[in-house]
């Protein structure tokens, strides 16, 4: 435990899932300040492969 009453580790975060979007907490290295995270989003729009139109 730390002078203030706080736990030396950081507590693993839970992945967060909203609609079109995940969060996940990155790795925690020793001795971090602030802990990063990483945004997923999930495509809106889907691509599909052009095909030249007929002549008419």
């Amino acid at each position: 435990m730390s002078a203030h009453g706080q736990p030396a580790t950081r507590p693993k975060v839970p992945e967060g899932k909203a609609h079109r979007l995940v969060t996940r907490q990155k790795a925690i290295t020793e001795g971090a300040f602030f802990v990063g995270y990483e945004t997923i989003w999930e495509p809106v729009h889907k691509e599909v492969e052009y095909r030249t139109p007929k002549r008419p």
